[in-house]
């Protein structure tokens, strides 16, 4: 029904609603049918929510608070009913379902508490990939997220979705250990580019008879917490190499797996993110894929197929070898801001999967790692989770900004046709993870390679300010104003780079000079200028919200600091550096700003002494200034300041090329 409603407010009323925003003036009188309309969808399910998405975008948002309240969780719940998703995720609460289950089995708070990392960081302690870093969790964290969970529930199951519950996939704390000496447990290894201080977690061998018991005991405790709809999430091998590529091996753990949750739920369904496959397909050769899914009796499992619109597994899988999956859209690394699509893809990959030969694919999915970005892929993508065939594009993207807008402007649907063919239109093998230099450490061998045409995104630019006269009311208009604006800022930014590489390796000091002070003292403080004109592009609204969370200073200081890390070092010591870079108001003026100024301060002093850059040097000096920033201690602003149009104008009239 809520799909319904969207549709006739999209179709007939001219609506949009989306993450940056809401256009809803809704016409007087409303249009009448003139006869039925029936519409279904070719697939059973339509699934948003990636793992890491908890920890990326919801981390911060609660259920008690008058500022970011319920109300963000409430709408966004609201408007996944409303295009159409019916099956994602709901595991706000699982730590302190678990730690229950482990004081009942006999770990001491202390062991737990070396466990479970900080809140921003959990969707890797989930899928076993890192223990302990930001951490311990404290009890209110837990009582809250507990109240949370039950809120999301309640209100996802009203709106008719299937409710995905967390599940057991095989990884223990180390007190495990020390309470049970005779199990079977063997440490995998490292992850990414943090050592065994926080990763290398236990894992219980599937013949154990500890991994039925532990599995069962949690997944019963769940349920009793938040009843269920018998689907439940578990990624054993996420990112890490298994102990052995034996088949057997392999089959034996999802099985254990399966039986886990089939101790707990008969009715059980194995939900499981495909993205191992895609991720290390040197280990993931076809008889090992094949010994994992068959581990699991066939139809009783669904296979994300995560990255389907760049790397679809299904093709070299055999559709998954029988086991049903859902043709996913990535589209998202980190939460990074920056204009992406590769719309030709999701435009004909979910119609060619259902094609294939014994296809056993059973519905389209969004599974962002970040969300608040990028809106027009995301409603492309939900009306496609209900299309029999492909869409004109340019034809729907025209439709796309005047109902965005709420009025036809030619300007404006001409600066969206043109982003359409060249930002949004990544062909190929296509990664989103912004390595543009602004948001990245400086050295001299920084990518700078596009997929598109800049100038296509200078002439957006110049198009949607000659729009601005017209939609300057609209929120949703200033936002990709913003958005836009700052695309053409970082494009500004390479450019401005690469003068300052090129007078650095030819000695022209003046030249680099120049490039260097353009660069650090007015583009950057500018384009920090304009996200500091909107809400959604503020660093002290994700600060501010981290700190909210919190009961007392030390948890408030807590949060902040998880907050902080996670969007710069992230880590201890820079171990994913910039992984999940933001373009922020308030971010790029301390930090990326102030790394630029050092770098080419550097450049300036390496010129002046004969004496060579070296890189290393730089990035230990760097990291002070990295760190720095985590402990700032400097409140920003939760609220923006300046006018957005006066400051896109500004930058336009000095930069535009």
């Amino acid at each position: 029904a809520a799909t319904g409603l969207y549709r006739y407010l999209r179709d007939f009323c001219g609506c949009h609603l989306s993450w940056s925003g809401a256009q809803l003036r809704l016409p007087d009188p409303l249009p009448r049918l003139r006869a039925e309309i029936r519409a279904a969808a070719p697939g059973r399910y339509r699934y948003y929510q990636n793992v890491c998405t908890q920890s990326y975008s919801f981390v911060w948002w609660d259920w008690a608070r008058v500022w970011w309240d319920w109300a963000r969780w409430e709408r966004e719940i609201d408007w996944m009913a409303l295009s159409g998703i019916n099956l994602a995720p709901a595991f706000a609460g699982q730590e302190a379902v678990w730690q229950r289950v482990y004081r009942n089995l006999g770990l001491n708070q202390s062991e737990i508490d070396k466990y479970f990392t900080g809140p921003a960081f959990l969707a890797w302690n989930r899928m076993g990939n890192l223990r302990r870093w930001a951490g311990p969790l404290p009890p209110t964290w837990h009582l809250k997220q507990l109240y949370l969970q039950y809120r999301i529930v309640e209100r996802m199951r009203s709106l008719g979705m299937t409710t995905v519950l967390p599940a057991f996939a095989g990884h223990v704390p180390q007190g495990i250990l020390r309470v049970f000496p005779r199990v079977n447990a063997t440490r995998l290894g490292r992850w990414s580019h943090f050592d065994c201080t926080y990763s290398c977690i236990y894992l219980l061998d599937p013949e154990d008879p500890m991994f039925q018991v532990i599995g069962t005991l949690f997944l019963k405790e769940l349920i009793k917490e938040f009843g269920t709809d018998h689907v439940y999430s578990a990624d054993t091998f996420n990112e890490m190499t298994p102990l052995s590529s034996d088949p057997a091996y392999l089959s034996r753990v999802s099985n254990a797996v399966f039986s886990s949750m089939t101790g707990a739920d008969p009715k059980a369904l194995w939900l499981m993110q495909g993205w191992l496959f895609q991720h290390q397909p040197d280990f993931w050769q076809p008889a090992q894929v094949r010994a994992l899914l068959h581990g699991v009796p066939l139809g009783r499992m669904i296979v994300l197929d995560l990255f389907a619109e760049s790397k679809p597994v299904y093709q070299w899988t055999e559709s998954f070898y029988g086991q049903p999956f859902i043709w996913c859209m990535l589209h998202n690394f980190g939460g990074n801001h920056g204009l992406f699509g590769t719309v030709e893809a999701i435009n004909h990959g979910p119609f060619a999967a259902r094609r294939f030969p014994n296809s056993t694919m059973v519905g389209t999915g969004l599974v962002p790692e970040g969300i608040e970005q990028n809106d027009m892929v995301y409603e492309l993508m939900n009306e496609l989770g209900w299309r029999q065939e492909p869409l004109d594009l340019p034809s729907w993207v025209t439709r796309y900004a005047e109902r965005r807008y709420g009025a036809a402007n030619a300007a404006a649907a001409s600066a969206w046709r043109l982003l359409l063919r060249s930002v949004y239109n990544c062909t190929g093998v296509c990664v989103n993870h912004n390595r543009s230099p602004l948001v990245r450490r400086p050295s001299l061998h920084m990518d700078t390679e596009l997929w598109y045409n800049a100038s296509d995104v200078y002439e957006a630019w110049r198009l949607l300010l000659s729009a601005g006269a017209e939609l300057s009311s609209s929120p949703t208009f200033l936002y990709d104003l913003v958005d836009v604006t700052r695309q053409a800022a970082q494009q500004l930014v390479s450019d401005y780079y690469l003068s300052i590489r090129q007078a650095f390796q030819s000695h022209a000091l003046p030249e680099l000079l120049t490039a260097g002070g353009v660069l650090v003292y007015d583009l950057l403080p500018e384009l920090d200028s304009l996200l500091s004109s909107h809400s959604l592009f503020l660093l002290g609204r994700w600060l501010e919200s981290a700190r909210a969370m919190a009961t007392s200073d030390r948890e408030a200081e807590q949060y902040e600091l998880n907050a902080r890390n996670q969007v710069t070092l992230w880590g201890p010591s820079g171990n994913i550096l910039d992984y999940a870079n933001k373009q922020l108001g308030g971010l790029v003026l301390d930090y990326y700003t102030v790394r630029w100024s050092l770098f080419v301060s550097v450049l300036v002093e390496s010129l002046n002494s004969g004496r060579p850059f070296h890189q290393d040097q730089f990035n230990q000096a760097v990291f002070q200034v990295e760190r720095g920033f985590i402990y700032n201690k400097k409140r920003y602003p939760a609220v923006p300041a300046g006018d957005t149009m006066e400051i896109s104008r500004k930058l336009f009239l000095k930069y535009y090329p």
